[in-house]
């Protein structure tokens, strides 16, 4: 069975989707975290896995903790998605500011990356190796994604006092706007960032960990065809240093995941890594 459960810190309410699995060995059901969803005042229908999305029960348990505004945000968030998609693939980086700054008049910045510009991005990446955009449109608005992932940085006061994390790409890897929104999102958290978004030797990365002593390494992969350098990049790192090292990215959502000697990560939101961070 799978429902809604609540947690509440201070006075936000947030909600996870989870499921009852039987323990043989103790007789007994426990409980299994299938995603976190988010801050209840934020949460839409699109956050539901798929698999659940049209189960009427889940949808009612949402519905009621704000019955009045869940209409609201879902419009809001529907129409933003359109209109991103729209401005980047025209590549019109001012109104895709503006709408970033609308969308943030409701919601936040964290929402507007895990539910605007994370879907939208994978649409364009979907719609070019469907041949519905051409390689130069989605390079047009990858372009006009960083750009505006950039601006959100540059309005970011990070206290810089918690752990080091270091961000970086497996050989061949050439996207690097997960990385910026890592970037900018753990530098709002206090992070101190290191962001080695273009794909650099081994060797180069090995030395940097040396010279700095990061806490943790985020190993961003965006293309399925990178998987394998992104094994080889991790365990590298593994046999230079023990380290955290966690793996994410657009290529997990490939049905076949190879194995990693660190802990992957392929769909947790953005308010997740922070508290994963603080445990490793």
């Amino acid at each position: 069975m799978v429902y809604i459960r609540a947690k509440k810190v201070k006075s936000d309410q947030y909600l996870y989707l989870v499921k009852s699995v039987w323990d043989s060995k103790k007789s007994t059901s426990k409980q299994e975290i299938v995603k976190y969803l988010g801050k209840a005042s934020e949460v839409v229908k699109d956050d539901i896995p798929i698999d659940y999305r049209n189960n009427s029960k889940i949808l009612s348990v949402l519905a009621s903790f704000n019955p009045k505004d869940i209409k609201k945000r879902e419009d809001a968030t529907n129409k933003s998605k359109q209109q991103l998609y729209k401005k980047l693939t025209e590549g019109n980086i001012h109104d895709a500011v503006t709408i970033y700054e609308e969308y943030v008049k409701l919601f936040n910045t964290t929402s507007f990356f895990d539910k605007i510009l994370k879907p939208v991005m994978y649409k364009i990446g979907d719609d070019w190796a469907n041949n519905k955009i051409s390689i130069a449109t989605e390079h047009v608005s990858s372009n006009v994604a960083q750009t505006l992932v950039k601006i959100i940085m540059d309005q970011v006061s990070g206290t810089g006092n918690k752990k080091k994390i270091l961000i970086c790409v497996p050989l061949g890897e050439e996207h690097h706007l997960g990385c910026d929104v890592l970037e900018t999102y753990l530098s709002i958290k206090g992070f101190k960032v290191y962001n080695i978004k273009t794909a650099i030797p081994t060797e180069s990365i090995l030395s940097f960990i040396d010279n700095n002593n990061p806490d943790a390494i985020l190993v961003s992969i965006t293309l399925e065809d990178n998987l394998a350098a992104g094994q080889r990049l991790v365990r590298k790192i593994k046999d230079h240093k023990d380290i955290p090292i966690l793996i994410g990215g657009f290529a997990f959502n490939s049905k076949k995941i190879p194995k990693f000697e660190g802990n992957i990560i392929p769909d947790c939101g953005l308010e997740e890594l922070p508290k994963i961070l603080r445990k490793i």
